[in-house]
This record gives C-alpha cells, structure tokens and sequence, in this order.
C-alpha cells in the first residue's frame, strides 16, 4: 500500500477484492448493475479498543481476509484506490487458508 494510513481504536481498512467477471448464457452485466463485493483483504488495523481502561487487540492482521455487511463501513478514495473503513464488529467472518484457495 502506498498511502501511509492508521486507523484508530477498533477500526480496520479493508480493500475489496473484486470477483473475477464471468459471463453466463452470453449475457455480459454492465458494472453499474453490479453489486460491491462483500469480500476484502485487511490493509491495517488500529490497536484495539479500550474495555475499562484495558487495551483489547483486534482480531484481525493485516493480510486477512474478511467478509463484512452488504451496507456496512465508510469508502474512501486515496491516490486512486478505494478502501473501506470498517469497525471490527462489523467484520462477519475471517476466511481461511483454505477457503481463499477455493476461490481462486
């Protein structure tokens, strides 16, 4: 990643990872009619969130990837990406090693 950014407390930034366009029945979606994909990689991590005046870390790395609500998060654009960002109670599930090998 290029652009330095730090979330703060439980929040995480997250890239969407754009599935791969496959036409079925000769039939070819235009990109408006398409929906976001619900599936990410984790950028960065804040350091965690304060539970009487405990620091708890997060759950998830850098590297990871997540699934997230269809609605959830706020999108920004920096230097021509887009990211996402996310608390970390809005992250749904964390995939495996072996399902990101399915899906590839």
């Amino acid at each position: 990643m290029a652009v330095n950014l730090t979330p703060l407390h439980d929040r995480v930034i997250v890239q969407r990872i754009e599935e791969k366009e496959s036409v079925k029945g000769g039939i070819i979606i235009p990109d408006s009619a398409k929906e976001k994909p619900q599936e990410g990689e984790v950028i960065a991590v804040g350091p965690g969130r304060r539970e009487k005046g405990e620091l708890i870390p997060l759950d998830v790395k850098p590297g990871d990837r997540v699934l997230f609500g269809k609605y959830g998060g706020t999108e920004i654009k920096l230097e021509g990406e887009e990211y996402l960002i996310l608390r970390e109670e809005e992250i749904l599930a964390k995939l495996s090693g072996a399902a990101k090998a399915a899906k590839k």
